[in-house]
């Protein structure tokens, strides 16, 4: 059996121990992050996330190990490729892509690296004198001229296609142009919780669309709840108000008066009377005439009616209809 170095096994241990602990496990690139970079990023996570970069085979060990006592690790083995690092944290996933998204910065292009986009040196002024350095500009391919004392390049020139290696003269000048096309920091490849594997495009949500979208569960759940008539201390307020303005309409529709309606109800009334009128051929005019005259005369004739009138029990009221009540109205009008 082959010969193990103590400190590999102490790296998968911690790895293992990391790993099994926190909530979250995550697999991060770290391709092109200077060392100076690198320790100011693992600083930054270090009050919630410990972040270990070591050979890849030990971080597939430790990925074992930590499956024995959380199924599903495993899945992140395929992201351990290149250069990257594990990050164990107790940070929800989505929150970590975030925090990992704002590590990225600007840097200059090695010999070698693939272009993430045309680099394109813009018509205008550089930062050189007139010198020794504008052959050079010109060996790229670049129109550079003297002019008011300056180096100055005539057209916008693409030095470098998106997809195309950058080659070795060309990443040596695009610093000295100030042009840095690279954009370096912690990319999140994928991440682990909970028994489920997230993919960095999965965790890639802009910002406040989970507030948004669960705004609208909640008022989706709200408004269902409500139409179910189900109880809750947030849906209580709304279903008392959905009953009262229920019990309203039923109220005036069958026209049973009460201190709520009253008023309704005898819009409702005059509303029906003066459709009436209308439909009889009479102005407003001439409705407020008869309805004075009628005022008028109905106690003077109540008088006699009520001297006469034998000491009879009284018969109850028949109810109306509304054909009726119609009809009356009509005769009221001629």
């Amino acid at each position: 059996m082959a010969h193990v170095a103590a400190w590999k096994k102490d790296i998968v241990n911690e790895l293992v121990q990391d790993m099994v602990e926190s909530p979250v496990v995550a697999v991060v690139d770290m391709h092109g992050i200077p060392g100076q970079q690198i320790q100011s990023m693992r600083a930054g996570l270090r009050a919630h996330a410990k972040l270990k970069m070591t050979k890849n085979n030990l971080m597939l060990l430790a990925l074992e190990e930590a499956a024995k006592q959380k199924p599903g690790i495993e899945g992140l083995k395929d992201a351990v490729h290149g250069q990257c690092a594990i990050v164990s944290t107790d940070i929800d996933p989505f929150k970590l892509y975030k925090k990992l998204e704002a590590t990225m910065t600007p840097a200059p292009a090695k010999p070698g690296d693939i272009a993430p986009c045309d680099i394109t040196v813009f018509k205008g002024p550089t930062p050189f004198g007139p010198g020794p350095i504008i052959g050079d500009l010109q060996k790229l391919g670049l129109p550079a001229a003297i002019d008011a004392g300056k180096i100055v390049i005539k057209k916008d020139t693409t030095l470098v296609k998106e997809g195309e290696a950058i080659p070795a003269n060309v990443a040596a000048m695009l610093p000295k142009l100030e042009i840095l096309p690279m954009i370096v920091g912690m990319d999140m490849r994928v991440a682990y919780e909970d028994g489920t594997i997230y993919q960095a495009e999965t965790l890639n949500i802009p910002e406040g669309y989970y507030e948004s979208m669960f705004a609208t569960a909640v008022h989706n759940a709200t408004a269902l709840a409500v139409e179910i008539g189900f109880p809750t201390k947030e849906t209580i307020g709304l279903l008392i108000g959905k009953a009262f303005r229920e019990a309203m309409g039923l109220s005036i529709t069958a026209a049973i008066p009460t201190k709520e309606n009253i008023d309704i109800l005898l819009a409702k009334a005059d509303s029906q009377m003066l459709a009436v009128a209308s439909a009889s051929g009479y102005t407003n005019d001439d409705i407020a005439a008869r309805l004075n005259s009628a005022a008028a005369v109905a106690p003077v004739a109540a008088a006699p009616a009520a001297e006469s009138a034998p000491a009879e029990k009284e018969e109850e009221d028949e109810p109306v209809s509304e054909e009726e009540a119609a009809a009356g109205m009509s005769a009221l009008f001629g």
